[in-house]
């Protein structure tokens, strides 16, 4: 067994990977860690690297993948590297639900079937709510995308932050994606962390590495501790969380997670159980 395996096996470091994609995006979301829009430098790893990253985080003994950014779905050629990603272990891509016409759908049908998922961003069952923190008709295109992505046989996760969301707010959510055909156990339900443009509207729970689980991230600008940490404020990239500017090959950022995590941390992140 690898360093890595004995380490996720002992729930040192979490077993996911994960990696942004880009920074850019079509949304420019109240509370975005990344502070991603239209205008946003893409900063994207190069679309290669994704699988080749796979390979090496099995190989290691990482036991998933993640893809955030941004929006992902922006970067040409995507859904083909998903493909052969998921072939190699579970993956996750994270998405604002609002790229999901014809033609991705059309790219994305191969993954029918196969270890992966889709994770959309929903917060509210009342459209006005929701699209006040995330955008014009986000909540529209959400609905829209989730029953498509489904018919192709691909999974679907909801994610939801609890800023302001009352009990019986949360409970129509949970009615929402049950119609939906979203089951509670593919319901996330978290709060907003305050890093990014949360921390100009004063929204969220701060959180520090004892707060965040260790979960090896890799992005354009370095590898860090929690895909909470390449997070950008101001224009500037927050470094807090950074581990190694160096990310290739992989077993040196995933050395200095080791070496980090060996040194005690909490384990218990910001992402809670459902409560549907």
């Amino acid at each position: 067994m690898t360093a890595i395996a004995e380490a996720v096996a002992g729930g040192v470091i979490g077993g996911r990977l994960w990696l942004y994609a880009n920074y850019h995006c079509n949304l420019t979301c109240a509370y975005c860690l990344t502070e991603s829009g239209p205008t946003v430098a893409r900063r994207e790893l190069p679309l290669r690297r994704l699988p080749e990253i796979t390979e090496e985080a099995r190989a290691m003994g990482f036991t998933a993948i993640g893809v955030t950014g941004g929006e992902p779905f922006l970067v040409t050629g995507l859904p083909d590297a998903l493909d052969r990603m998921a072939a190699i272990l579970p993956t996750l891509v994270l998405s604002n639900g609002t790229l999901f016409g014809r033609a991705l759908l059309s790219q994305l049908a191969p993954l029918g079937g196969r270890d992966f998922k889709v994770q959309i961003s929903l917060d509210s069952a009342e459209p006005a709510a929701n699209d006040e923190m995330r955008g014009p008709r986000n909540f529209a295109k959400v609905v829209e995308a989730i029953p498509r992505l489904i018919a192709l046989g691909i999974g679907v996760r909801i994610a939801t932050t609890t800023e302001g969301l009352e009990p019986a707010a949360l409970e129509r959510l949970c009615d929402l994606h049950r119609s939906l055909g979203i089951p509670d156990a593919d319901h996330v339900v978290r709060p907003i962390v305050r890093r990014g443009r949360a921390v100009d509207r004063g929204l969220g729970v701060e959180a520090g590495p004892a707060d965040l689980p260790a979960e090896l991230t890799i992005s354009a600008d370095g590898a860090f501790w929690s895909p909470f940490g390449p997070t950008v404020h101001g224009g500037r990239l927050d470094t807090d969380l950074l581990l190694t500017r160096v990310t290739r090959p992989l077993t040196r950022p995933a050395a200095a997670l080791l070496e980090v995590a060996g040194a005690g941390s909490s384990r218990l992140g910001p992402e809670q159980p459902r409560i549907c």
